[in-house]
């Protein structure tokens, strides 16, 4: 099994699909590809926005035994990612965590924390550490 398929995953969920790229750029920049990652941002119809389909698809993508981290920007996209994690079932749906935590900030410290392997606790936990 890869390291990839050991490490959290961590999805970037924002109102603005230039920010959620944005961010996974950093992520990637930071720690590479040792950790699944996704992104998704805007409507459907191409606007500012999210919604629930899209948050699903990208947290398939990025999905990881060891679970998901799930980073979102305002409200709207924090309430579409909970629908997205309630379609993920019961079994997986404890191991996909929408986090408290500045998107980009927290995003890339939680992405160093599961690089080096770290449960998903500890990622939530350290990147939530960053909110004030």
């Amino acid at each position: 099994m890869s390291d990839k398929a050991k490490n959290v995953g961590i999805v970037i969920v924002s109102h603005s699909p230039l920010v959620a790229r944005g961010t996974a750029d950093m992520v990637r920049q930071m720690v590479g590809d040792c950790v699944p990652l996704a992104w998704c941002g805007g409507n459907s119809e191409g606007g500012l926005g999210t919604n629930t389909a899209d948050i699903l698809s990208a947290i398939e993508t990025a999905w990881s035994d060891a679970g998901v981290a799930v980073f979102v920007d305002l409200g709207g996209a924090e309430t579409n990612s909970e629908m997205a994690v309630e379609m993920l079932g019961e079994a997986r749906s404890a191991r996909a965590i929408i986090c408290n935590a500045p998107l980009v900030e927290g995003a890339v410290i939680a992405a160093t924390e599961a690089s080096g392997g770290a449960s998903l606790a500890r990622v939530v936990l350290t990147a939530e550490e960053l909110s004030p």
